[in-house]
């Protein structure tokens, strides 16, 4: 009797704290949101047109942003979703997923950062450029991505921007659809010239049930960036959001 009792106070105990660890994961994975705005000096809610309108000048406090921490060199914005966030890169002496699950500030945070990997050119001057950011359930970092799953959603949001100090380069959004998970820059070797056509024709027409594409033309010397998440059904597809650079433009 003594032993059986033992058992069901061990297994209750073990049960709590699973429940304990769910609950706080679940916690975690629903109100973790690497807050960004702090490092942008706009003092008032802004409107769909207003949000357009500030695309022109993001007033980031760059000083500020990157000297709390190097690491951060870009800045992505998507008028008329929450994605409005600083961009980071490993270090040397850490790992190429460090920004999976730490902010800005280099504290472990479940939402992580947008980050690219340290084979991306950080001047974003590679025909490919990818960034990574989490599915969120808040709605934070990648996760209104799936906004552009809408059509409406799709024609009517055309563009999206990133800042570099002195910088902005404005993409046209031409394909959002649901890929596999394979590492892309590790799967096409994109300094082949027929390797990079053949991606890229890829892309504004693919093999994709969930798919939204427009025109655009893309040759050997256009610039893709790729945003890349999470989808809300299996762990081995990725939702992707893919632009053209259509205007590069030194700011003050």
């Amino acid at each position: 009797m003594k032993k059986r009792k033992l058992l069901w106070g061990t297994l209750l105990g073990i049960s709590m704290i699973v429940c304990i660890i769910a609950i706080a994961y679940i916690v975690v994975y629903f109100c973790s949101d690497n807050d960004s705005t702090q490092y942008i000096n706009n003092d008032t809610i802004q409107t769909s047109t207003e949000q357009v309108m500030n695309a022109e000048n993001h007033n980031i406090d760059w000083n500020q942003l990157q000297e709390d921490n190097s690491d951060v060199y870009a800045w992505i914005y998507i008028p008329n979703t929450n994605v409005d966030y600083a961009v980071a890169q490993a270090s040397e002496n850490e790992s190429d997923d460090f920004y999976l699950d730490h902010n800005i500030k280099k504290e472990y945070e479940f939402a992580g950062t947008i980050y690219s990997e340290k084979q991306t050119a950080k001047d974003f001057s590679d025909p490919v450029t990818l960034l990574y950011g989490h599915n969120m359930q808040n709605g934070s970092m990648f996760a209104t991505l799936h906004k552009f799953e809408d059509k409406d959603f799709f024609k009517e949001n055309k563009y999206m921007y990133i800042y570099m100090p002195y910088h902005k380069l404005t993409y046209k959004i031409y394909a959002a659809y649901v890929y596999d998970d394979r590492h892309i820059l590790n799967s096409f070797d994109f300094t082949d010239d027929k390797i990079l056509m053949n991606y890229f024709n890829y892309t504004l027409n693919p093999d994709s049930v969930t798919k939204n594409t427009r025109k655009v033309e893309l040759d050997l010397n256009s610039k893709i960036l790729t945003l890349s998440t999470c989808t809300n059904g299996a762990d081995n597809t990725r939702y992707l959001v893919q632009g053209v650079l259509t205007k590069d433009e030194q700011t003050e």
